[in-house]
């Protein structure tokens, strides 16, 4: 028989591209992952994984295991759950302003961190807005950006903002047309301060109600909007970098209450997922 946590690691390793990070995401530490891998591999009779210190890539065995192992643990978690039993749900709280184009890879995480028919709510807006939705115990884990130290949560990486925008460089007398969510969002504050501090003229573009949308205005060419790096993933840095003023780091905060084992282990999941993002 095979050990199905041997398994569900061997997944992680493979969807986390690193043994540290599929670690992390199942709630254990590297070596753990690394020997019950190795004894799965062992008991299989042949090599899945090709190991670095910094990645792992499948062999052409763990290529053709892979779709057997998630299957396995499918049809596992499925058994567990009788139709008589509830089905357990997480609500997600993210900042739009930290995920944005980047939250599809996040959920990918989630759904093999997870047992199967998990029903999953996500909830999007600013980070005040999140972290209210938080204390009122209205989602079960949420995502923030914080500017500055303090404050409780788990710290998850720092993600700096920049530029994006194939707008012309900002001429003398000229406005720069800005690309922006509607007040109070912390984000739009910071630029709009950072610019005026440096004696550019701007004026508001395009007000979009998500960071999707700025990002769709950005690609359509309305001006220039102020990312993270994550929300901004694919989407073209301002080529005239100088001519703006540097923009500050934020903090990435999960702030988790796991009352139940599938909200830890979508916790893991999660704070897994968005290291890998902002280590990337």
């Amino acid at each position: 028989m095979l050990d199905l946590e041997s398994v569900r690691l061997f997944v992680l390793a493979v969807e986390y591209g690193n043994l540290t990070r599929a670690a992390e995401a199942a709630g254990t530490v590297q070596p753990v992952v690394s020997q019950r891998i190795k004894a799965l591999e062992a008991r299989l009779g042949r090599k899945l994984l090709d190991r670095s210190p910094r990645f792992v890539r499948l062999t052409d065995a763990g290529g053709l295991f892979l779709n057997h192992a998630r299957t396995l643990l499918a049809a596992h978690d499925a058994a567990l759950m009788d139709e008589g039993v509830e089905i357990p749900s997480v609500t997600l709280g993210i900042s739009d302003h930290v995920l944005g184009t980047s939250l599809h890879e996040v959920l990918r995480s989630l759904r093999f961190g997870l047992p199967a028919r998990t029903r999953l709510t996500v909830r999007l807006g600013l980070s005040h807005e999140m972290r209210e939705l938080f204390d009122r115990r209205e989602v079960d884990l949420a995502i923030i950006r914080r500017d500055g130290g303090g404050g409780d949560g788990e710290v998850l990486g720092e993600d700096g903002l920049d530029w994006y925008g194939d707008a012309s460089e900002p001429s003398r007398g000229d406005a720069l047309p800005l690309v922006l969510l509607p007040s109070p969002c912390g984000v739009r504050a910071t630029a709009i301060s950072a610019v005026e501090k440096s004696g550019l003229h701007w004026r508001e573009a395009f007000t979009g109600g998500s960071c999707l949308a700025l990002a769709a205005a950005v690609d359509a060419g309305a001006g220039v909007a102020p990312l993270g790096r994550l929300t901004a993933m694919g989407l073209t840095p301002f080529r005239k970098r100088d001519a703006l003023p540097e923009l500050p780091k934020s903090r990435i905060v999960m702030l988790a209450r796991t009352p139940e084992a599938h909200h830890s282990r979508a916790a893991n999941a999660l704070a897994a997922g968005v290291r890998k993002l902002l280590r990337a």
